[in-house]
């Protein structure tokens, strides 16, 4: 089995050892770098299809290679760091990360946000119907429903799910959100976001008080599941 090669750009020889390890024996094809110059250049040379980056790198910071990557790189990116401070958590999702584990972490866990991942990697031909469980998301006629029936939503509601869904499995941030969807002045209007994503809630999930599709991420944004 092959699951596709991941480049692991790390300093510490036993989390690259422990990474390989993990990932070999889960059919992935792993390419080792130990600073960002080198990171950099391997992606360029032979891009894989999901990045795990160190943000404490030796020659530079993780941010900052996460910022170069992203100048031309579309596939994924897991930040793994020892930081667990929300301020450095939301920066490198603003910059673009697709997710971010604080180490020591389970390899359960990360086996399974890169699956997600992976999985949730749609290209410039996104024209399909989303199906998650119950909810049915058609991008291109605008339509969506739950349970086979038809949901009314409004303009921004439909922005917002639509942008949920094309980054499925993507931690988005308040900051991402609120820029994206109604504009740079907005991006401090956090209860703004929290009123619609409620609104959103009460119409696509089951329980809106325990829902399964939008999760929030406690300080940081949201991830569409």
């Amino acid at each position: 089995m092959n699951n596709g090669e991941i480049l692991v750009i790390d300093d510490e020889p036993q989390i690259r050892k422990m990474l390989q390890i993990t990932l070999e024996g889960n059919g992935y094809k792993v390419t080792m770098a130990s600073t960002g110059k080198e990171g950099i250049m391997m992606a360029a040379n032979h891009p894989p299809e999901l990045i795990l980056l160190d943000i404490g790198l030796p020659d530079k910071s993780g941010h900052e290679v996460l910022r170069e990557l992203k100048e031309w790189y579309s596939k994924p990116i897991i930040i793994l760091s020892v930081q667990n401070d929300e301020e450095d958590i939301v920066k490198a999702l603003d910059s673009g990360a697709n997710d971010y584990l604080v180490k020591p972490f389970r390899t359960g866990e990360l086996l399974a946000r890169m699956r997600s991942c992976l999985r949730h990697t749609i290209g410039d031909d996104i024209s399909t119907t989303i199906k998650n469980e119950e909810l049915e998301i058609d991008l291109a006629a605008r339509i969506v429903k739950r349970n086979s029936e038809t949901i009314k939503l409004t303009s921004t509601e439909y922005n917002l799910l639509s942008m949920f869904a094309k980054n499925a499995g993507k931690v988005l941030t308040h900051r991402f959100l609120l820029n994206e969807i109604w504009g740079p002045g907005y991006i401090n209007e956090t209860q703004y976001l929290r009123v619609f994503i409620a609104q959103l809630r009460k119409k696509i999930e089951e329980n809106p008080n325990q829902p399964k599709h939008i999760i929030t991420e406690s300080g940081v944004g949201y991830r569409f599941v």
